[in-house]
């Protein structure tokens, strides 16, 4: 009997299917499956269902003969250290669908310390899972197994090298600065450096002596020194002019910063990079009467290059982390994953890390306040902003981790005209989380938690009200979806009716015509022409910023502003004018030109 996957899943509701592999079994254990019982268990744990035939993509019910026989003949057999080095909780459940016996198995993920999880004695003989397959893990795999395993982390050991010789004055002079200022730290003024890292735990005592760690050399080692324990850039930063779309391997970014260097400097160099691209508001605080100048999207970005530098996976030579910012979106990408599951890194409480001192350190210069990880911060930041929720990918298999910040707002004025159009009453978290459940069709519990902030509790009366409305429908617990009828009618919304040109019209205009606030000030000011000299000051700005020269080149590439020397484009003379099209959005936009 031939069987849709669809039904499959919808018959076997009671499981929630994060990875699932199906065997036939219909007169004994196949082989195979204990290489998947081992893909299962060094990844994040999954399901194995025993009764059904898989043909490409056709999945055929034929049922199993002798139930207590393989479920017994299975059991056994992975409990017996030959041939599972790791005693794993299985959980196994029997249904029966149209009068066929099936056995489903779920395989857990196994612990940090107990993997990798191998067949037949032999270590090689390590699967991981890769899609819907069973991949055999490479050496350089197992080797990160092997690393990621260890009760004495990487970044604790002791390494014999002459602490006098291996630092960076300066860059341990900047870090005690942070320190003393940070309230509630225990002060160290009279120490001097090396003593003072040895309070904090970067140096240990050995039978040679106290020693240098790998997370002080990490932290404030000089080049050499650095790069004799890692070989590699610790980041690669590249900004491309461009949405991710658009994006091939090996395209030309419009700057890039390579930081080769201790996670001090690189985390200044990083954060340097940020404020070239980052969009900074023309605002006046009220109290001090002094410009605001600190991006809104900072506490986000800060928060999440933080999170690269102390999670990282050091001991991987041959992958280096890298940020690419889009015009659309910024990805953080990192080796190593996170030793966690996902909603288990937003929730509340503490956190097993890779690199606990390196945690620590920064912990005390007041970044990473939550245990480790600043994840909390960047989702409260990314809400704020209206921004639909970043993205993480926690890939166990691969061993990377995966931040995705996209600029796109969640209740954008198409979502706003159709929540209009239905007729509902929505509170603002309300209304968010619809709209998250229309872009993504399947949403979950953790999904409105982001979304809101809200506690479990709060998140589950946001969907129970939702559902009252007939906007969601609960497909299992803590899993929703669009109501039929609500899928159907955003399916088939086209917005405004098509005797309302004009206003389709403008907003497209509006949406392609989206300015930063620096854009739209240089704008303003240059009713009558500028020269770069004269917008600068008008901006408050001290000298030409990343930040400025951005908000220019994006100007005259949009052919608003224009060049009063276009053929000298260096004259000491230049300065910067409005073209016909600048006036006509100036005038669309209604704009006070008044300095």
């Amino acid at each position: 009997m031939t069987i849709s996957q669809e039904k499959l899943l919808s018959l076997l509701r009671a499981h929630e299917w994060n990875d699932i592999e199906f065997k036939e079994a219909k007169k004994g254990v196949p082989r195979d499956s204990y290489e998947s019982v081992s893909a299962f268990a060094n990844t994040k744990g999954g399901h194995l269902v025993f009764g059904i035939q898989k043909k490409e993509t056709q999945f055929n019910l034929v049922g199993i003969q002798e139930v207590d026989q393989i479920q017994n003949d299975f059991l056994t057999t992975v409990r017996q250290k030959d041939k599972i080095n790791v005693e794993l909780n299985i959980k196994e459940s029997l249904h029966t669908i149209d009068g066929q016996d099936i056995l489903v198995f779920y395989i857990p993920e196994a612990a940090r310390k107990d993997k990798p999880v191998f067949l037949n004695n032999t270590p090689n003989r390590a699967f991981i899972r890769k899609g819907a397959c069973d991949v055999k893990c490479t050496p350089a795999e197992l080797m990160r197994f092997v690393n990621d395993a260890s009760i004495d982390r990487f970044d604790g050991q002791p390494l014999d090298l002459d602490p006098s010789k291996c630092f960076d004055a300066k860059d341990i002079d900047w870090y005690r600065k942070q320190y003393e200022k940070k309230e509630g730290n225990r002060s160290y003024e009279e120490a001097d450096s090396l003593e003072f890292l040895f309070q904090l735990g970067l140096l240990r005592d050995t039978k040679k002596g106290r020693k240098p760690t790998i997370a002080s050399i990490l932290l404030f080692g000089t080049d050499g020194y650095l790069r004799d324990i890692l070989p590699r850039p610790v980041i690669d930063c590249q900004r491309y002019g461009f949405k991710s779309d658009a994006y091939a391997s090996g395209e030309r970014w419009l700057d890039r910063t390579l930081c080769d260097y201790n996670l001090i400097q690189s985390l200044r160099s990083v954060l340097e990079w940020y404020w070239k691209f980052a969009e900074i508001p023309f605002e006046v605080d009220p109290k001090t009467m002094q410009r605001k100048d600190t991006p809104p999207d900072y506490i986000a970005f800060r928060e999440a290059i933080i999170n690269m530098l102390i999670h990282q996976d050091y001991t991987d030579h041959s992958r280096k982390a890298e940020i690419l910012h889009f015009t659309d979106l910024t990805k953080f990408w990192n080796p190593g994953d996170a030793f966690t599951d996902v909603d288990d890194l937003l929730a509340p409480g503490a956190k097993e890390v890779r690199n606990p001192r390196i945690v620590t350190a920064f912990r005390r210069i007041g970044f990473s306040e939550n245990a480790g990880w600043g994840l909390q911060d960047v989702f409260k930041n990314w809400r704020e902003l209206g921004n639909i929720p970043p993205q993480i990918i926690n890939n166990k298999a691969a061993k990377t981790f995966e931040l995705i910040l996209q600029k796109e707002l969640l209740l954008s004025t198409d979502q706003l005209e159709f929540q209009t159009s239905v007729g509902v009453h929505l509170s603002k978290d309300e209304a968010a989380v619809f709209a998250f459940a229309c872009k993504q069709k399947e949403i979950t519990l953790q999904d409105i938690r982001n979304i809101s902030g809200k506690s479990f509790n709060d998140s589950q009366k946001i969907a129970d009200k939702l559902i009252t409305q007939v906007l969601l429908s609960e497909t299992t617990p803590g899993r929703f979806s669009l109501s039929s009828a609500m899928d159907e009618r955003f399916k088939n919304y086209d917005g405004p009716a098509l005797d309302n040109k004009g206003a389709h019209d403008e907003a497209h205009d509006e949406a392609h015509d989206h300015l930063t606030e620096t854009e739209l000030q240089i704008l303003k000011f240059s009713i009558a022409p500028k020269s770069t000299q004269e917008l600068l000051k008008l901006l408050g700005y001290r000298s030409r910023t990343g930040n400025y020269k951005a908000a220019l080149y994006n100007l005259l590439s949009k052919n608003y502003i224009e060049m009063t020397i276009p053929e000298r484009p260096r004259s000491k003379n230049q300065k910067y004018r409005l073209t016909q099209t600048g006036k006509h959005l100036i005038e669309k936009r209604n704009i006070d030109t008044q300095i």
